[in-house]
């Protein structure tokens, strides 16, 4: 990839490392996209100077909407970060099937298909970046996060699997996977969950959003363009 500007969709930019990502790739003076699953994230990000959409990666419907809108408008993406995922904790003997269901069908399934889309756009140019954010708990599993662990280390292996098949074209495909980080979901940790965790972490501290964008930022860049089907973890020691 050459030196200029990209055009990039991020899912899940209204909030926590996506919406940091976003307004960091704006400030670079690239054209930013992105999703959001509410009318107030997405009023947000447009004002904010992002180009927002509305979209749920669980509605087969509200992606078939958004898919439609970026083949008729967007065909020019050449980078883009699966962020969007969704949470729903439980033991796996209590976890209804919808909660499973919905899991997989957001951080992987919704992911797939938002990913096959725009990779049309960046075969037809040879070259494009993609990034799927994924989580410390796909390699280490976590209790009462089946679906969650699931999801991503699916998402892992979607990775490797679609690095080797588009690398030809010029396509680089990798993973990052953050660990504890600072964000509205982690602020609702209760202090002893939150101590316990930073007793496992060897740099005793959450991680920054500012921290996931600066690699993101370096992983879009001329300089990563030998990297791909990796998952890169950022967590602090936690997972090494």
């Amino acid at each position: 990839m050459n030196k200029a500007l990209h055009k990039i969709l991020i899912t899940g930019a209204s909030r926590g490392i996506g919406h940091t990502m976003a307004l960091d790739l704006k400030k670079q003076g690239h054209l930013v996209l992105g999703t959001s699953t509410s009318d107030t994230g997405k009023d947000n990000l447009l004002n904010e100077g992002i180009v927002a959409f509305k979209l749920n990666l669980n509605s087969s419907e509200s992606i078939e909407i958004f898919l439609k809108d970026l083949n008729d408008n967007h065909s020019d993406i050449n980078v883009l970060i699966n962020n969007a995922g969704i949470t729903k904790d439980n033991l796996v003997l209590r976890m209804k099937d919808e909660d499973w269901q919905d899991v997989i069908n957001t951080n992987l399934t919704g992911t797939f298909k938002i990913t096959r889309t725009v990779l049309k756009f960046m075969i037809k140019e040879r070259k494009g970046r993609i990034i799927n954010l994924t989580s410390t708990v796909a390699v280490t599993g976590n209790r009462g996060q089946a679906n969650y662990s699931a999801s991503k280390s699916g998402l892992e292996a979607f990775t490797k699997s679609l690095a080797k098949e588009v690398g030809s074209r010029g396509i680089t495909v990798n993973s990052v996977s953050p660990g504890y980080i600072e964000t509205d979901m982690t602020k609702s940790i209760s202090d002893e969950v939150k101590k316990q965790a930073l007793g496992q972490i060897p740099l005793g501290r959450f991680g920054s959003t500012n921290e996931i964008s600066h690699l993101i930022k370096f992983l879009i860049s001329d300089e990563s363009s030998y990297i791909t089907g990796q998952t890169i973890h950022i967590n602090g020691g936690l997972y090494m």
